[in-house]
C-alpha cells in the first residue's frame, strides 16, 4: 500500500494523533504533510507506505480554509483554546456588509505576516510555543505570504462573529489573519473555528473519517475510490518508456541524456515491471522515486 489518503481530521486531535491511529489500522508506515492545529478540522493528507517519498512534492501547496472570527476578545494563543488577555467593544456599524467586505479585500496579495507566538516554528532550536510557555522573550521572524482570494461567508451581529473563506499560500497563519482583520474592524478578535477544505489539488470532498477507515479497511472498493496511488498522483505528467538497459542505468542513479523539456516524468521499462518518477533538468534525466509493481 503506497500512496496518499486524505483524512478529514476531527477537532481535538493533533496531526500526530491521526498518524498513529491510521498506522495502527493499516499496519503501514504513515506520515503527514500540512500540519493542522488540534482545534482545527478538515483536509489532512497522509502519506502511507512508500507514499512518504511524496512529501517533497506536497510541501509547497497553497491552501483554502473556512474560518470564524470571534470579535471583541483577544487570547494569548490567538484561538479559542487560550486565555482572554484583552477585551474591546465591537462597533456594530463596522460590521455592515460593505465595510467587512472592504476590510477582507484589503488583505489580497502579498504581504508580511508575523507568526503567532504559540506556533511550532523553531527559533534557535526551540519551538516558539516553548518560549511562550516559559515566558521567554524571542524575536519572531516575519515572512512573506500571499492571499489569492478571500470572501465573506456570514456576519452574526448577535454573537459578534465573522465567517470567511480564504485561499492562501503555504505558511499563512489564519490565527494571525483573524487578529489582523479584527484590528482593521477597530476591535480585537481571535480564531474561533478553522476548517481546511483544500490543500493543493486535495479537496475535503476526497477526505474520509477515521471511522470510515476503520470500518472499510478490508474493502477493496473503498481503497480504490479514496486511495491516491503514485500513478493517480502523477497521472497528469508525461510518460517515458526506456528500453531495459537504459532503464537499469536509470535505476542505478546514472544521469541519462534526454532531449525533452525540463520537468517531472513518469518512467517505465518496456516490461512495465517498475513504475518510477524522474526529472529532467538541462537535458539530463535523474531518478527520483522507484516502485516495483
Amino acid at each position: 500500500m503506497n500512496g496518499i489518503l486524505i483524512v478529514n481530521k476531527p477537532a481535538g486531535y493533533t496531526s500526530h494523533d491521526i498518524v498513529a491511529k491510521v498506522k495502527k489500522i493499516c499496519h503501514e508506515k504513515v506520515g503527514h504533510t500540512g500540519t493542522l492545529d488540534p482545534m482545527a478540522t478538515g483536509v489532512l493528507p497522509l502519506l502511507i507506505g512508500e507514499g512518504t517519498k511524496l512529501s517533497g512534492y506536497l510541501t509547497q501547496h497553497d491552501k483554502t480554509y473556512e474560518a470564524v472570527i470571534q470579535l471583541g476578545k483577544q487570547t494569548d494563543t490567538a484561538d479559542g483554546e487560550g486565555k482572554v488577555i484583552q477585551e474591546k467593544e465591537v462597533n456594530l456599524q463596522n460590521l455592515e456588509i460593505e465595510n467587512v467586505q472592504k476590510v477582507l479585500q484589503s488583505f489580497l496579495g502579498k504581504q508580511i505576516q508575523k507568526p503567532p507566538i504559540y506556533s511550532a516554528i523553531k527559533i534557535h532550536g526551540k519551538k516558539l510555543y516553548e518560549y511562550a510557555r516559559n515566558n521567554e522573550k524571542v524575536e519572531i521572524p516575519e515572512k512573506i505570504i500571499e492571499i489569492f482570494h478571500i470572501e465573506l461567508v456570514e456576519i452574526n451581529t448577535n454573537n459578534q462573529t465573522i465567517s470567511f473563506r480564504v485561499h492562501c499560500s503555504k505558511g499563512t497563519y489564519i490565527r494571525t489573519l483573524c487578529e489582523d482583520i479584527s484590528k482593521k474592524l477597530d476591535t480585537v478578535g481571535y480564531m474561533k473555528h478553522l476548517k481546511r477544505i483544500q490543500v493543493g489539488g486535495f479537496s475535503i470532498k476526497q477526505a474520509v473519517s477515521l471511522e470510515q477507515i476503520e470500518k472499510e479497511k478490508d474493502n477493496p472498493k473503498f481503497w480504490n475510490q479514496y486511495f491516491i496511488t503514485f500513478e493517480k498522483f502523477f497521472s497528469d505528467y508525461p510518460l517515458m518508456i526506456l528500453e531495459n538497459r537504459k532503464f537499469t542505468l536509470f535505476l542505478n542513479g546514472v544521469l541519462l541524456k534526454e532531449d525533452r523539456e525540463d520537468g517531472i516524468y513518469q518512467v517505465r521499462d518496456t516490461s512495465q515491471r517498475y513504475y518510477a518518477i524522474g526529472t529532467i533538468e538541462n537535458g539530463q534525466l535523474k531518478r527520483k522515486i522507484v516502485l516495483p509493481n
